[in-house]
Parts: C-alpha cells; structure tokens; sequence
C-alpha cells in the first residue's frame, strides 16, 4: 500500500510548493527584464483579448470586421505557443491566460449563438457547460499530480487525449472547431446560394458558402467535443484516484502513529 502513496509526492519542478504571498511578493518586485506579464507569448495573449473584445462588439451589427478580428484572435494562439518555446519565455501564467481566452471567446460566441438560434440555445448551452468544465477538471488534474502544462498527458492515461494535445493536432482541431462556429454566425447574415455568388452548378450550387463551411467542420467540431467529454471523465479519474491515495496515506500514518503509542 505504501507504495500507491508514495508517486504522488513527486517535486514540481524547482519548488515544491510556493505560500500565495510569497508568490504575490515576487510578482509585485520583478524587474523589466525578467518581468513575465511582459513575456512576449502574454503579450500576444494580450492582443488576442483585445481582438476577441473588439470582434464582440461588431457581432451583432457588423459581420465582416466581427469575422476577421476574431479569425486573427484565433490564428495568434498558434504563435504563442510557438514564441513561448523559442524564447524560453514558457509560463503558468501564459498557459493559463491562453486557456482562459480560449474559452471566454469561444463561449462568447456561443452566447451570441443561442439568441441567433433559439430552438438549438439548449445545445449551445451544453456545449459552454462541457468545455469549461472539461478544462478546468483537466488542468486541476495537471496541477495536483504535478504536470509542467495541462497539454502533457501520457499515453497510458488516455491515447486519444496524447494524440490530441500534439501541437499539430490541436491547432487543426481547434482552428476546425472554431471555423464551425463561425460557420454559424456567417449563416444568420450570408444567404446567396453559391450557384449565384460564385456561379457553381449542381449540388453544391444550392448552398450558401457559409452552409459548405459548416457541413466540412462540423464533424471537426464533433471530434472537439468527444474529446472533452473524454477529458472530464479521465480528469475526474485522476483526480479521484488522488483522493484515494491521500486518504490510504493518511489512514497509514495514523496506522503508524497508533503503534508508535
């Protein structure tokens, strides 16, 4: 038994476990040139943001500018990532900060998304509830069991989860899910069949080029989210299996207490 316990007190990293003020204390006294909200992956985290909130004000009124300031939100969080390795400027902050812009926009859009089609505002409602908690479960499990970045997961924990968070995978995955998404919001406002637009006769010729988009990411989009629900149950497993150690170690302790009186 002692040996279950025993994996789950590994060192993170340099520093075991670092006190919130002392944490706060570092942060308030860095300088200029080791100062990691200035790192420049947070920077670019930044300009997304402000992209994502200027897109949101354009949503309602103004496809195009909406359509082209979020696209650019989402293409920047392949750079990050990519800044971060070659800079060596990889942060807890950064991490956290690409996630949370990740789901804020997406959410966002979500949220605009169930006004814009109210017969489907129960599913789009699922989808919010799904990918927040499918995140945050996960990135509670890195923490506790000590991973460097939520993107680390091990084969043996979940093959599909593994092959997901290859930077390859993911970038085309999310960029796939996202362009669904988009798909939908560009149909409230495009309506020319492409028989009319671009002149294409046939089958295809019936669609608007929004409707095309959508049926070639939506099984894209639906990956996406077999994925999380994946993620929540594997999370939700690790994170009981380390209730179970905690609790089998304390229970020998106090084992070893009591022969000890």
């Amino acid at each position: 038994m002692s040996n279950g316990p025993a994996t789950l007190t590994r060192r993170r990293g340099s520093i075991d476990v670092v006190d919130a003020k002392v944490a706060v204390d570092l942060a308030t006294a860095q300088t200029y040139s080791e100062n990691v909200f200035l790192f420049v992956p947070n920077l670019i985290g930044y300009t997304r943001i402000i992209l994502a909130a200027v897109s949101l004000h354009y949503m309602s009124f103004h496809p195009k500018y909406c359509t082209v300031l979020y696209c650019i939100s989402c293409l920047l969080d392949a750079f990050d990532g990519h800044a971060a390795r070659a800079l060596g400027q990889a942060s807890k902050f950064g991490a956290v900060l690409d996630m949370v812009t990740d789901r804020c926009t997406t959410t966002s859009l979500l949220c605009y998304l169930t006004s814009a089609y109210p017969d489907w505002a129960l599913g789009f409602q699922f989808l919010i509830a799904l990918d927040f908690s499918s995140h945050y479960m996960h990135m509670n499990s890195s923490l506790v069991t000590g991973s460097k970045s939520h993107k680390q997961v091990d084969s043996d924990v979940s093959r599909l989860l593994r092959a997901y968070y290859n930077p390859t995978t993911l970038f085309l995955v999310c960029a796939g899910n996202e362009l669904f998404y988009i798909s939908l919001y560009l149909m409230k406002w495009v309506h020319t069949p492409l028989s009319v637009s671009f002149g294409i006769t046939g089958f295809l010729g019936a669609f608007t080029w929004p409707e095309l988009m959508a049926w070639v990411s939506g099984p894209i989009c639906l990956y996406k989210n077999i994925v999380n629900v994946v993620q929540l149950w594997k999370a939700s497993k690790v994170l009981v299996g380390v209730d179970l150690a905690e609790r089998a170690k304390a229970r020998e302790e106090e084992m070893m207490r009591g022969k000890q009186d």
